[in-house]
């Protein structure tokens, strides 16, 4: 399904990213933006490949999954994203990104217990 190939495609771009933020706090001095950053690209690229297995096998609804695993795409770019920016550039991606992010994360994870509770029917 083409919906999971975008979503994979993402979430090895966020696990690229993911390590490449780590590499950059090992080796940059003041990068205690960065770990954070870092960690929920790598756990959440890991948690949206996994969503999409699930779904795919009808282990967790269709809907569900999908929104679950695309709301671990946004909210990490979010998070990560404004993480980053502060770091780099010394300012936020907008106001209250990161917390926004870190609350659609939450969400997003409440979303795929409900579609665990309610996977697809044969």
């Amino acid at each position: 399904m083409r919906t999971f190939r975008i979503l994979v495609i993402l979430a090895g771009i966020m696990g690229a990213d993911g390590v490449i933020l780590a590499a950059v706090a090992t080796h940059h001095g003041d990068a205690a933006r960065l770990l954070p950053a870092s960690s929920m690209l790598l756990f959440h690229a890991t948690a949206a490949l996994a969503v999409v297995a699930l779904t795919e096998r009808g282990i967790v609804a269709h809907k569900g999954g999908l929104a679950a695993a695309f709301g671990f795409v946004i909210a990490s770019a979010l998070f990560a994203g404004d993480l980053s920016l502060r770091h780099f550039a010394d300012h936020a991606l907008f106001p209250f990104a990161a917390p926004i992010g870190g609350t659609l994360l939450i969400v997003s994870w409440l979303v795929l217990a409900v579609a665990g509770a309610w996977p697809r029917r044969n």
